[in-house]
């Protein structure tokens, strides 16, 4: 890998040109990048385009009105619902990918039934996740419209991508680590905690960040379980809407298109800005690692 890192330009066109084959797919590697890259600038051209110069202080009042048409109770709920989503599922999906990884039997059918279970939960729509919320929480425990519920719900949605992840992330680890632990007298669990987790946590980070993209973007498994009441609720037991359900709301009425306009230019600044946090202490803990 290293020797053909090295290779010049001119040698690697050399290449190219014995082989056209490697060439097209170069082509198409980069245009499938160019592609991938240009979508996500003009998305973003857009959105501030359209949203930055409907941003009024009003929209920042703490209590929503038709008049003010205020988001920052949905920036409350955003908030409150992410860390309710995070502290339920983050550790059942974690020491769920450490028995899957570091305890379970190589081969055991069991396994194999969660891994095909979880793969099957990442791939259902939203929307069914939304579903089976309102009839569990809402219908048969009599909770309601709660940002509990809605909490709960998104757990459920998360715990396989959380899972999953983890997973590769602890199979990655060099079995030298283990070895090497092993060889010092430490114990099955010590090894686990001390040394193989830890070398492990940025691509568990890696995890969890799109976990939080994906609970800051959802909407369709929201509607249900949580409502869409624009207040801040006195407690999680309460109706709320997050942002993007705010979004939606306002979208859906058509009344209020460039203050949902100025709602999405808030909602990209939080996710960019979870994501540049989370990669910060993704990096620091690499570092000292």
């Amino acid at each position: 890998m290293d020797a053909i890192n090295n290779l010049t330009w001119k040698e690697k066109l050399k290449g190219y040109q014995k082989d056209p084959f490697s060439a097209l797919l170069l082509c198409l590697v980069i245009l499938a990048a160019i592609i991938t890259v240009g979508v996500l600038i003009s998305l973003v051209i857009y959105i501030i385009f359209k949203g930055v110069p409907n941003i009024k202080p009003e929209l920042f009042a703490w209590k929503y009105s038709t008049e003010n048409v205020s988001m920052m109770p949905a920036i409350v709920n955003t908030i409150t619902i992410t860390l309710l989503s995070l502290i339920f599922a983050v550790p059942i999906g974690i020491f769920s990918a450490i028995y899957l990884a570091e305890y379970a039997k190589r081969g055991n059918r069991f396994i194999s039934i969660v891994r095909l279970t979880t793969e099957t939960l990442a791939g259902i729509p939203s929307i069914v996740f939304g579903l089976f919320g309102y009839l569990l929480f809402n219908i048969y425990f009599e909770w309601g419209y709660s940002l509990f519920g809605g909490a709960l719900t998104l757990s459920i949605m998360i715990l396989p991508l959380i899972m999953r992840t983890t997973e590769e992330a602890l199979l990655s680890v060099s079995d030298a680590y283990r070895e090497g632990s092993f060889g010092l007298g430490a114990g099955k669990l010590r090894t686990v905690f001390r040394i193989v987790l830890p070398s492990a946590v940025p691509g568990i980070l890696s995890g969890v960040i799109l976990a939080i993209g994906r609970i800051v973007g959802e909407t369709a498994a929201l509607l249900y379980p949580a409502g869409t009441a624009p207040v801040v609720p006195g407690s999680v037991m309460e109706s709320g809407r997050t942002l993007a359900v705010h979004m939606y709301a306002l979208l859906n009425e058509g009344l209020y298109m460039e203050q949902a306009y100025a709602t999405a230019v808030v909602l990209l600044v939080l996710v960019i800005g979870i994501n540049a946090l989370s990669a910060f202490i993704a990096k620091r803990v690499g570092v000292k690692e």
